[in-house]
């Protein structure tokens, strides 16, 4: 994975465009033709060592979000974590009850059931989202049938995968790619409105001539969004979602040493390696979630800490004006 961060960038904004499985010959369900005979029906075990199946058990007639992620993962697996998190969050109860969310291992030999429900707790999930393991052989043949697998990125020794979720209404036959790192908002609303009522018109009239300026994101932004977003708050939090799994940032910049801050961003993982003080405080306040290292270039980081800086001074700005 870390060898194909870069690559799978652009990637990623184009497979969040809505798409369909392709279709097949053999079909149980002529309105559906992704039901028993397209899905492979492999066996899976849940974190709490319970055998299912994935189309029986885990997607027939349901409206769900399917991601493959390893627990040893140090950059992009967590970040999509925390983002289905907020995701999770933000449609509540409906979790598990018309809506539900799968993680499935691509390490099946180091990720256990018992391995899995650490992963879980550490990242607070909730009920209606499972993680699985299973065969190697059959969660491959799963990627292949949900498009999610890339021939000749994936060689088994590494752990290079595609960082495309797949949701969809099995019942209906509609599946979209979406980019993990996707506005969790969207991604609710995809899962809560879009795959149930997708042929229901909007009720509601829109004026575009009313419609507010918007003001283009810099550079900066754009990566706290992408990036940082699924861990961190900027100052007050959003409707509806939560404080992050990790510190607030605002204000970061004038609490840390810059130099600090440069190296952080562009190697965590071996500032964990190093035991380095500040680092390890983080570790352990942060209920052991390790910061992922997310392969941020120099210019990168100098754009990331410059809008941290700004908002810093904006919203303090406003604060004192009141």
């Amino acid at each position: 994975m870390p060898h194909t961060w870069r690559l799978l960038l652009p990637l990623l904004i184009i497979l969040s465009l809505p798409c369909a499985l392709p279709p097949t010959s053999a079909s149980a369900d002529p309105d559906t033709p992704w039901g028993a005979d397209y899905f492979p029906n492999i066996p899976l075990l849940t974190q709490d060592g319970r055998q299912v199946h994935f189309f029986d058990d885990l997607i027939k007639d349901k409206v769900v979000a399917i991601n493959f992620i390893f627990t040893g993962c140090g950059d992009s697996c967590p970040v999509e974590t925390a983002r289905l998190r907020q995701v999770q969050k933000l449609l509540g109860e409906r979790v598990g009850q018309d809506i539900f969310i799968y993680s499935i291992s691509i390490d099946p030999y180091n990720d256990t059931p018992a391995t899995l429900k650490r992963y879980a707790e550490k990242f607070a999930i909730g009920p209606g989202w499972t993680l699985l393991t299973g065969e190697a052989a059959d969660i491959e043949q799963l990627r292949r049938s949900l498009g999610l697998y890339i021939e000749g990125l994936e060689n088994g020794r590494s752990k290079d995968h595609n960082l495309s979720l797949i949701i969809g209404n099995q019942a209906t036959g509609r599946w979209m790619k979406a980019s993990p790192f996707e506005s969790p908002y969207i991604l609710a609303d995809r899962l809560a409105n879009s795959l149930h009522n997708w042929k229901t018109a909007s009720a509601q009239h829109r004026d575009y001539t009313q419609a507010p300026d918007i003001r283009p994101p810099s550079k900066g932004e754009q990566l706290f969004r992408t990036r940082c977003s699924s861990c961190h708050t900027l100052g007050d939090t959003e409707p509806g979602v939560t404080h992050g799994i990790g510190p607030d940032l605002l204000g970061v910049t004038r609490q840390r040493d810059e130099a600090w801050l440069k190296r952080w961003l562009m190697e965590p993982d071996r500032m964990l390696a190093e035991k380095d003080p500040l680092a390890m405080l983080l570790y352990e306040q942060y209920n052991q979630l390790a910061m992922p290292n997310m392969r941020l270039g120099e210019t990168e980081i100098t754009a990331l800490l410059d809008y941290l800086d700004e908002e810093t001074q904006r919203r303090q700005s406003a604060s004192a004006q009141r």
